[in-house]
This record gives C-alpha cells, structure tokens and sequence, in this order.
C-alpha cells in the first residue's frame, strides 16, 4: 500500500482518479445528461489506465515482456468482452461486430504504430523478437480469413442461406478456439525460447510487489469495465451533439477509450526501450479478440443472446481488417523499428479514420 500512496502523492495524473466516483454519480443523478456522461467517462478511464500500465510494468519485471504483454492484453480485453456481452443480451449484434472489428482494426494499427512512433522518437532504432511478431500475425491472418469466409459466401452463393451461415459460423468459433489454444501451449510452453525479450529495455521505476500489482490490475481492470459500460451508453448521444457518425462512434471512438489501459502500457513499454511488451501487448490483443473474443461470443449467444450471432460482417469491416493484418505482417518483417514505420501503420489507420467519418459502411 506504501508504494501506491507514494506513486498518488507524485503522479499528478492520477489525481484524476476523483472522477471514477463522480462518473458514477452522475450516472444515477442524471443519467440523461449524455454529454456530460461521456466527458466524466473519459476522464476517468485516463488515470486508470495510467495506473493500469503501472501495475503492468511492474507483472513484467518479474515474469518477462512476452507474458507480460499477454497478461496486459487479457485484462485490457476484458472491457471489450465485458461491453460486448452488454450488448449480446440486447441483441444489438451490428454493436457487437462493430466493436470486434474496431479493437482489432485499433490495436494492429494504432497502438502498434503509435508504440513505434513514440518509442523511435526518444531511440533512434529499436528491436523486438521477430518470432513473437510474427507469430501473432500469423494468428491474427488466421482469424481474419475465418472471419472472412461467412461474408464472401453469402455474397458469392445467394443459396447459401442463414441457416448455413450460422452453423458454419459455429464450426469456424470452435476451430479459432483451438487455434489460440494452441498457439498459447507453442508460445508459452512448448518453444517459449525463441519468445525472448530483446535486449536492451531501460530498468525504469520501481517496480511495486507482485501481489499489490497484480490485485491493482484485477481491481482497475473492472472499474475500467465498468466506466466504459457508462461511456458506450452516453457515446450515441453524445455523439450526436458533437456531430460524429455512429460509424465512426462505434469503430473509432469506443476502439480507442476501450483499449486506453492497454495503450497506456504499450506507450510507456516504447518509450523505455521495451518494445516487445508493446508489441505484445497490440498485437496480443487484436489476435485475442479475433481468435477468443468473437468466438466465445458467438457460443455464448445461443445462451443470453435473444438469437444467435454469426460471424458475417460488413464488407467494409472486413477489408479493413484484412488490410490491417496485412500492414502488421509487412512491417513486423525486420524486427526493427524507426519512428517512420510508426508514421506509416498510423496513417494507414487515419485512412480508415477518415472514412469512416464522412462516409459510414452500410449494414447488411
């Protein structure tokens, strides 16, 4: 508890931790002052995530980047899964979707680029284990050609009707399932050698206890869960007030305030010269959503969902995820990392930013 009252009498941002209780004030005192809400949420979710990277750094000293940046991702993953399964039992599956495809779209682009563009601003060349990039590449091509299939089907065969679509979405979840399964037995046990950190991260702070940073990751993990429940009610709203397409609300906006714990750990990994925790943690993320998050959703609508969900997206949340994976595999090819190649991944995702904002895909 020492160190946690030492880092809040020094971290002036985290003295922004006052709007967690505010937030969930205004949620009961005016629940219908959207804008308010939405403001309130973001402010919150800021020093959480702070403390969040903290509590990361401190998991990974001890255990290594690789599982550090995958322990980051799980409890990051959470919000999403958590905002996901709200929506699931109200049946707003086009919410659902766009939410899957915005965290994978975001994390591979933005928070894999922006780690590369800050880390290479303060080193002038960084490396990471290419093998562990590589691999949760290769993870997330898989996911995307699944998750591809129901799409191109349906607008390739009109004989091919819902019914087909569903069980073969059903097929498709249990087979990604097995294959993250096995791609955490091959990284974490059965050739956890070639997943060696690079060498040459900074020491940086102090890292807190085991056991404090990881009830601190448990603890901010769910209140983050549940000031985004606040933030993706007040989102729409908002939204409207501050004239932005639902589009670009549901695959941009809630994309980036959802995973902001993960960025936080990503961007202070960079820029301490620890650039396999951020790339752990981008593409361990987008990976995990694609080969666990959606999946289990789809499984788990036939219990609280009003209907089943399938895996057939709109074709523009398809190319961009599709493009997306194959931006990551391009650059992740060296293993090295200059600010330029953050520049390049993060334009790429400005171009999926900008059209979303004035022209939003049509549903099906």
């Amino acid at each position: 508890m020492e160190h946690l009252l030492k880092e809040l009498r020094h971290n002036r941002l985290l003295w922004l931790l006052i709007f967690v209780p505010v937030v969930f004030a205004a949620q009961q005192l005016k629940p219908e002052a959207h804008t308010l809400l939405f403001v309130l949420s973001v402010l919150a979710i800021v020093p959480l995530a702070a403390l969040l990277s903290h509590a990361t750094e401190s998991v990974a000293a001890k255990t290594g980047d690789s599982v550090g940046g995958l322990l980051n991702a799980t409890l990051g993953n959470l919000t999403e899964l958590v905002i996901a399964l709200t929506a699931l039992r109200a049946g707003q599956y086009m919410l659902v979707k766009a939410s899957i495809a915005g965290a994978i779209v975001t994390n591979s682009l933005f928070m894999l680029g922006a780690s590369f563009l800050l880390g290479g601003l303060k080193h002038h060349l960084q490396e990471y284990n290419r093998v562990s990039a590589r691999t949760q590449a290769g993870l997330l091509f898989l996911a995307t050609i699944a998750l591809l299939i129901p799409s191109a089907v349906s607008q390739a065969d009109s004989s091919a009707g819902a019914g087909f679509t569903q069980k073969l979405s059903v097929g498709l979840a249990v087979l990604l399932i097995v294959a993250y399964g096995l791609g955490m037995l091959f990284s974490l046990r059965t050739h956890r050698e070639l997943f060696a950190s690079a060498e040459g991260g900074e020491a940086g702070e102090t890292p807190w206890p085991m056991g404090l940073a990881l009830t601190l990751l448990t603890g901010v993990t769910v209140l983050v869960a549940l000031v985004s429940e606040v933030f993706v009610e007040s989102v729409q709203k908002a939204a409207e007030a501050l004239g932005m397409t639902p589009a670009f609300v549901g695959f941009i906006v809630v994309s980036l305030v959802g995973g902001a714990a993960e960025m936080a750990s990503a961007f202070a990994g960079a820029r301490k010269n620890r650039l396999d925790l951020s790339v752990g943690i981008a593409l361990g993320s987008a990976s995990q959503i694609a080969l666990f998050v959606a999946p289990v959703l789809v499984l788990v609508s036939y219990v609280i969902g009003p209907t089943p969900m399938d895996l057939q997206f709109w074709p523009g949340a398809i190319v961009m995820m599709l493009l997306a994976t194959l931006t990551v595999s391009l650059v992740t090819n060296s293993g090295r990392a200059a600010w330029f190649v953050g520049v390049v991944v993060m334009m790429v995702y400005l171009i999926f930013a900008m059209t979303l904002y004035w022209m939003p895909p049509r549903t099906p």
